[in-house]
């Protein structure tokens, strides 16, 4: 598919290219079809009889003090110019001369109405340059002023009238005085402006394929993900029942057996087994279904007044038995003067559990737990650090994504199913407050979750 989105995009650049070539070279055939309209015009100026009567007078040394020729032609139409002797007069007339009496409003005036007639209506440079003293005698409707040195040099190299393709010699085709030339600066911009309009349209649907297939990829990806952490909490799930059921087995097992059934003390401590390890896969199994319950937003929290100290303080209690048999430390720091907020006990102290968990499993061989709380602008701040295996930049980014679990590399006695963090995410923002995690690799891990003095029902 990205060969295709590639080839499709260059196909469309090579079309847009070929369009702009045919419509510069339409725009070349008008403007050559406006000059030789133009060319054309100036030659009949000069085929008309007020211009060869204007010529003779002012050649009257030609003719000497016999008028006879100059009076014919005076007192005759347009027909009589094709008698041999005014053919024969207006054979002498310069080249040059015909350049000079061009008339530069006439000029002006069949340059605007031809290019505007061939639909050419943008700023643009003429002149009538001269082969005899290689120099533009009329620029833009005045008369030039011959250049002279450096000044002469450096307009000659400037990309504009002095080097523009566009000219027609005038007058005659062999031998001819000079030509008209035509510049125009921002013919560029024009015929890029005759295919913006498809040029814009294609570069929108093309771009939109383009979104269509990046999303297409990401959602791709984002669910291979999501397929990998499933898989990996369907694996979790198993193991985690397996242990429990294997031991309900051997002791649902051991009771049955005739040795066991006549000794009471171990059928109830058999007994006992089961009824711990049913409870340990009925928490697991609550765990999953409170997730869906958060999911769906199918829960109503029981706000009411909660102190955080004690909160923290009766969590942390029950958790030192399990951190020092990890001959770890658990300190508490119970800053907030202001301690009371609006929330749900059973919740606040679900979240204060979790943490401290996530920061004893993944801690070293002797756990260094820091757990404390503090005021801060309209609220309390609770804080649970440690000094683990830490996480990367990646992980941060992911960590409470649901059944998301950051890899321990070789470690693999970190249990869980990847729903604790998400559970603590899911209730913090429940309770209108943020969470946050600041962490290094092999340096250890700073939660920080922000409750509201106050906090809206659900």
């Amino acid at each position: 598919m990205s060969i295709a989105l590639i080839g499709i995009a260059l196909t469309q650049l090579i079309w847009i290219k070929a369009q702009v070539d045919l419509d510069e070279k339409n725009f070349d055939d008008r403007v050559y079809m406006a000059l030789n309209n133009v060319k054309a015009q100036l030659k009949s100026d000069t085929d008309t009889k007020d211009f060869v009567e204007q010529w003779i007078k002012s050649k009257r040394s030609i003719f000497g003090k016999n008028e006879s020729l100059l009076n014919e032609y005076i007192s005759s139409n347009k027909r009589s110019m094709r008698s041999l002797a005014i053919e024969s007069a207006l054979q002498q007339i310069s080249p040059e001369y015909l350049l000079e009496s061009i008339d530069r409003n006439k000029l002006d005036n069949y340059l605007r109405v031809e290019l505007a007639d061939q639909g050419i209506k943008i700023k643009y440079d003429y002149g009538i340059f001269s082969n005899a003293t290689n120099e533009f005698i009329i620029r833009n409707g005045v008369f030039a002023v011959p250049l002279v040195g450096d000044a002469s040099s450096e307009i000659r190299n400037n990309k504009g009238l002095e080097n523009s393709p566009y000219k027609v010699s005038l007058f005659l085709e062999e031998g001819s005085p000079g030509h008209l030339r035509i510049f125009f600066p921002n013919k560029r911009s024009f015929l890029w402006a005759q295919v913006l309009p498809s040029m814009l349209t294609s570069f929108l649907f093309t771009g939109l394929v383009v979104f269509c297939f990046a999303y297409t990829i990401y959602v791709i990806l984002r669910q291979k993900k999501v397929s990998e952490m499933k898989t990996d909490f369907i694996n979790n799930m198993t193991h985690e029942f397996k242990t429990p059921i294997a031991t309900i087995s051997l002791a649902a097992d051991s009771i049955t057996n005739d040795s066991v059934v006549t000794q009471p003390d171990k059928v109830s401590r058999f007994a006992g087994i089961i009824k711990q390890e049913n409870k340990r896969m009925l928490d697991q199994v609550e765990k999953v279904l409170q997730m869906a319950r958060i999911d769906k937003q199918d829960f109503q929290l029981n706000l009411t007044e909660v102190n955080i100290n004690t909160v923290v303080y009766k969590a942390a209690e029950n958790s030192r038995l399990k951190i020092a048999k990890r001959q770890g430390v658990l300190t508490t720091e119970l800053d907030a003067q202001s301690p009371v907020i609006r929330a749900d006990v059973t919740h606040i102290s679900n979240i204060v559990y979790n943490l401290l968990d996530n920061a004893e499993k993944y801690s070293t061989d002797i756990p260094e737990i820091l757990i404390s709380t503090r005021n801060v602008k309209d609220g309390v701040e609770l804080i649970v650090s440690d000094k683990g295996i830490g996480m990367s930049k990646e992980a941060i980014k992911h960590i409470f994504d649901k059944f998301y679990r950051v890899h321990t590399g070789n470690r693999h006695d970190v249990k869980g199913f990847g729903l604790g963090l998400s559970y603590v995410k899911a209730l913090v923002s429940a309770h209108n407050g943020t969470i946050s995690v600041d962490s290094e690799l092999d340096k250890g891990s700073t939660f920080t979750a922000f409750f509201p003095f106050k906090c809206k029902a659900r």
